[in-house]
């Protein structure tokens, strides 16, 4: 069963939905009582960050976090998501994430006048090396995008880059820890696929 934390910040349907459609068994998980029986973990998230993490401490979710990520269970950040997966964020001052990959949330700051922020719609993903969450996705696939922040580690975590004036993280892969800047549930095939990718892995 593949658990979807609802901390109140995006649309969590539509990902369940995608992992249902794929045959996964898929739950909200609202509380910390939905836990049983989840072998994988997604956290969404569309929003502020510092909002976000406000959200995942008042309702106990940190620890969860922390423990779960511990147990060696997969674990996948999508957009926020994935922001909040870093050590600390610069959207609306300085906030601290999750920690559990080393690196900032920074804005984009195009110098090229025509782009603007949001970084918004379809960008090509360059794989930068082997990946179990991007097995069988084709270098340089379009996924759709939706963000004003991009990520910028500071260890060996990157799989996957796009280039929005400067080249940035798209995906992340560390251990048992996964995440994705875009949208992978609006991303068509190859969204799914990463999508189905993910889910194998909790078996």
């Amino acid at each position: 069963m593949i658990g979807i934390i609802d901390y109140g910040m995006g649309n969590l349907m539509s990902v369940q939905k995608a992992f249902e459609k794929l045959g996964f068994k898929a739950k909200l998980l609202k509380n910390l009582q939905d836990l049983k029986d989840i072998n994988a973990m997604v956290l969404p998230g569309v929003g502020a960050f510092e909002d976000a993490i406000d959200s995942l401490k008042s309702l106990g979710w940190i620890e969860v976090i922390n423990d779960v990520v511990k147990s060696g269970m997969p674990f996948l950040g999508i957009c926020l998501g994935m922001q909040l997966l870093f050590e600390e964020s610069f959207e609306g001052g300085h906030h601290e994430g999750l920690g559990l990959i080393k690196g900032s949330v920074r804005r984009f700051e195009p110098k090229q006048k025509n782009l603007k922020v949001p970084h918004m719609g379809w960008n090509s993903v360059k794989k930068t090396g082997d990946s179990r969450l991007l097995a069988n996705i084709p270098d340089n696939t379009d996924f759709y995008f939706v963000h004003s922040y991009y990520c910028d580690p500071k260890e060996d975590a990157t799989i996957g880059t796009t280039d929005y004036d400067n080249v940035f993280t798209s995906c992340v892969e560390k251990d048992n820890v996964f995440g994705v800047q875009f949208h992978p549930e609006k991303s068509s095939r190859f969204g799914l696929e990463i999508l189905k990718n993910f889910g194998e892995m909790a078996g």
